[in-house]
């Protein structure tokens, strides 16, 4: 485990702790060569070059492999596997310039090949990763936040991409690791034995190791960064002072599953961005299928739009970036775990979510419930969802983005997380209303006509008007909402009627005027949103 990178290969040591002790064993200890990649020595062929090359001799065994241990490093190998390897090979091997490897009889060679090609393999896709890796830097920093512990990036060698910054009290493990010096080998040997290794490279799972306090070593959750079959790093946490976040093990594999993009994206070099290609599908500006063909995606999935805004009174423009930026990175941690393919997106002051595939309403409601609460314990500011209704394929996201943005825009005060379904009367009033808005010639000047009365003669015609309105004519409702007395609204009530001319007893008049009383009042605030 070591944050000192070579340009290409991985360290003999670091492949060592990934391959695992058990398998092999280094009779060279004062040696630690680069590997940069395998290669197989057969008796029967005519040796090649080998620079820089773990170089497997099989076909010989013990002292007869000398010569070919010789061969290997007149030839540019960095190190050499034997099995039945004596003692005095590894003075031959020192002597010629090359480590020494030791390989257990009951090991296969093709097991040994395969184990090492994947570390060298995951270690060459992230070569370089460290010099330009702010975005892993932040990913590390916001699982430190959801999960409640101290978090580092590594590859498939075991070394350090990136870790969290923070206060919290480390472990000699944690405080080697991050200086570029070996973790404690006793620690490393148990995690080996117990299978954590190995787990970690064949699949999905969170793995929970037990602290040991009688090695300074505190408890840590870790799960393995993959490409399909392939194994590229692993993401651990180390628990502080307080126990993990109820979360931390979900989080955990959403941010795996960021770090896998983010490395292949590292590989790729090329091409739009993830986020650049979700926000054309967002905005119907990409094609799906070429958004579809980028990402791996069938175009005929299935998909649903969650949009994500913070909502403040009088925002701070900088601070009010740092919550669009902090929210994306959560909403994507959060979601990927969620939904494997999540697509993730900012445009503007609001993130969106493009969730392929179909699934429970109820489950994706609590999902993005729990996440709009996490961001608002984070931020210190309220943030609410909207969640458009699922659209039979990718072709169609601009429609369930199109409702999402409508339900944020009617959701109002009283909850945080809603569905097309829950607002669909007040997305069909804020709809009204928004034409209202953009048209004045189709507003009546005699519903005008009562504001300029109250403003000038101090009166309480409009928000009287408005009331009784809403109480479908009922007076006395309107004067306990109001907070008068029923005679005082009835005298307010015909007041209105002529001073506007409005004939409250036709119903088309008394709808139009209700629309236009209810744009004056919902335009006079609204929370911050601003999208740009």
């Amino acid at each position: 485990m070591s944050l000192v990178r070579s340009d290409n290969g991985v360290r003999l040591r670091q492949l060592l702790v990934a391959i695992g002790e058990p398998l092999v064993e280094l009779r060279t200890p004062e040696a630690d060569p680069i590997v940069r990649g395998v290669a197989i020595l057969d008796p029967d062929d005519e040796p090649g070059g080998f620079e820089g090359e773990l170089v497997l001799v099989i076909g010989v065994r013990g002292r007869e492999a000398a010569r070919f241990v010789r061969a290997a490093a007149r030839r540019g190998a960095a190190a050499v596997a034997v099995k039945d390897a004596p003692v005095d090979l590894a003075g031959t091997a020192a002597e010629a310039g090359i480590a020494l490897l030791a390989v257990a009889p009951g090991v296969r060679w093709d097991q040994l090949e395969t184990l090492s090609r994947q570390v060298l393999d995951g270690a060459a896709l992230t070569d370089g990763v460290q010099s330009e890796s702010g975005d892993l830097f932040a990913l590390a920093q916001t699982l430190a936040v959801l999960t409640g512990g101290s978090v580092s990036v590594e590859d498939a060698g075991n070394r350090v991409l990136a870790y969290s910054r923070s206060d919290d009290e480390v472990d000699e493990l944690r405080r080697l690791s991050i200086l570029g010096w070996k973790g404690p080998e006793s620690y490393l040997a148990l995690l080996r034995e117990w299978g954590v290794f190995q787990r970690l490279r064949d699949g999905e799972e969170v793995v929970r190791i037990d602290e040991r306090p009688e090695l300074g070593i505190r408890r840590r959750l870790a799960v393995g960064i993959r490409a399909g079959n392939q194994h590229l790093g692993t993401v651990w946490v180390q628990q502080g002072r307080e126990p993990f976040a109820e979360r931390a093990e979900s989080a955990l594999l959403g941010g795996a599953r960021l770090a896998a993009l983010h490395l292949l994206r590292h590989r790729s070099g090329a091409g739009r961005s993830r986020q650049e290609l979700v926000t054309g599908l967002l905005d119907g500006s990409t094609s799906a299928d070429l958004v579809a063909g980028q990402l791996g995606i069938e175009p005929a999935t299935p998909a649903t739009v969650v949009a994500f805004a913070v909502r403040e009174t009088e925002p701070d423009q900088p601070a009010h970036e740092l919550h669009l930026a902090e929210m994306l990175t959560m909403v994507s941690v959060h979601l990927t775990s969620y939904r494997r393919g999540a697509l993730v997106g900012g445009d503007g002051a609001r993130v969106y979510a493009v969730l392929p595939g179909a699934g429970s309403l109820a489950g994706l409601v609590n999902e993005v419930t729990q996440v709009a609460g996490v961001l608002t314990r984070r931020t210190g500011v309220r943030v609410q969802a909207g969640i458009g209704s699922p659209v039979p394929s990718l072709r169609d996201v601009v429609r369930s983005r199109s409702e999402a943005d409508r339900v944020l825009d009617a959701i109002g005060e009283r909850r945080d997380v809603a569905t097309i379904a829950d607002l669909r009367a007040e997305v069909l009033l804020g709809e009204t209303l928004n034409l209202l808005e953009a048209n004045p010639e189709l507003r009546d000047p005699a519903v005008d006509a009562l504001s300029a009365h109250d403003a000038e003669h101090s009166s309480e015609l409009v928000p009287t008007l408005l009331a009784y309105l809403d109480a479908l004519g009922d007076v006395r409702a309107a004067a306990t909402a109001l907070h008068v007395h029923p005679n005082t609204v009835r005298h307010r009530v015909r007041r209105a009627a002529a001073v506007s001319g409005i004939d409250l007893g036709d119903p088309r008049e008394r709808l139009a005027c209700h629309l236009q009383l209810l744009l004056a009042v919902t335009t006079r605030a609204a929370p911050a949103d601003v999208r740009g």
